[in-house]
């Protein structure tokens, strides 16, 4: 018997452990009766550019079953890419995996981008006329950098024809029971849900909890706070956000002020500075492109804002994560 759905998983060096291990996790469970562990409904096969072992951003290491270019790729529905911590990293990688996600592509497999999987596929040139979901932390990262692909804001994974992407964490549970859905019946996708003590799945478009306000705490504020992230990057003011809301600045600044003891300008600047600070302690991005990236003008005014907030330099603060 014939698997109905067959994965290669391509994990890339420094790739996040909790989408790789939940998908894989949510495939073994959909892929048997009971708890047996066998490949039965569906297959996959964890490969690498050779059979070095894959090291993940905590320090744990993977070891490969197959070199991938030596697969036949036509033999696999979906190709998945598990992307690395550092997401200009992972896109810098292009080079080296560019030809094999192309012939992928060219036989007919899908191609899945997960949590900065997608930088990688863009890089390659391989999300061209797709809709592209990435990570609500990099989203304005991956604007600046392909700024001609769209990104659609707040979502969980998007399927979007042969190209497939995904946020990542546990968003990759979901992503996984919607391909399972499509090849193997609702019911096997949802097997062993409760084995892995998740409630339910949660469709492409689910809003995060933990990113809005708790109860009772204004919903203009959680549409300002979406907009704020959607424009990270975007030198609006104050005044214009208000006006996309359909509400003065002044109303604004008292929701602001009784949900957070703030004006918005004050919640959107330690958005931005909380953004850069990441990104400096993360990546190898100039103090000029982080402060391009979230909005923050130019390098002098990133500095100035950075030793104030976090009582260092930013080249101080970036020297914590080396040493």
């Amino acid at each position: 018997m014939l698997p109905d759905i067959r994965l290669l998983i391509l994990p890339l060096p420094d790739f996040a452990l909790l989408p790789f291990g939940a998908f894989l996790d949510k495939l073994r469970f959909s892929a048997d009766d009971e708890d047996y562990s066998q490949q039965r409904y569906c297959s996959w096969t964890v490969a690498g550019l050779s059979l070095d072992p894959v090291p993940s951003s905590s320090g744990a290491v993977v070891q490969v079953e197959a070199v991938a270019g030596q697969l036949e790729l036509a033999g696999f529905d979906y190709l998945v890419v598990f992307g690395g911590r550092n997401a200009m990293a992972t896109a810098a990688l292009a080079p080296r995996y560019r030809a094999l996600l192309r012939q992928a592509g060219k036989a007919g497999v899908k191609l899945v981008g997960i949590d900065n999987g997608a930088f990688l596929l863009a890089a390659c040139g391989l999300l061209q006329g797709h809709k592209v979901v990435v990570h609500w932390r990099h989203e304005a990262e991956f604007r600046a950098a392909f700024p001609h692909l769209q990104v659609l804001t707040e979502q969980l994974y998007c399927i979007d024809g042969s190209r497939i992407t995904c946020a990542g964490g546990t968003a990759a549970i979901d992503l996984a029971v919607a391909l399972l859905s499509r090849a193997c019946g609702r019911t096997r996708a949802l097997k062993g849900l409760a084995d892995m003590l998740v409630d339910e799945t949660r469709d492409s478009r689910h809003a995060l909890r933990s990113l809005e306000l708790p109860a009772g705490q204004g919903r203009q504020v959680q549409r300002a706070q979406a907009l704020m992230r959607h424009h990270l990057g975007t030198p609006l003011t104050a005044e214009q956000l208000a006006a996309e809301l359909g509400i003065s600045r002044r109303q604004l600044d008292r929701q602001f002020h009784a949900s957070h003891g703030m004006s918005a300008k004050a919640w959107w600047l330690e958005m931005r500075l909380q953004q850069a600070r990441w990104r400096l302690l993360n990546s190898s991005h100039s103090l000029a492109q982080i402060a391009d990236e979230v909005g923050l003008g130019d390098a002098s005014y990133l500095g100035k804002c950075v030793r104030r907030r976090f009582g260092c330099t930013a080249i101080e603060l970036r020297c914590q994560v080396e040493n």
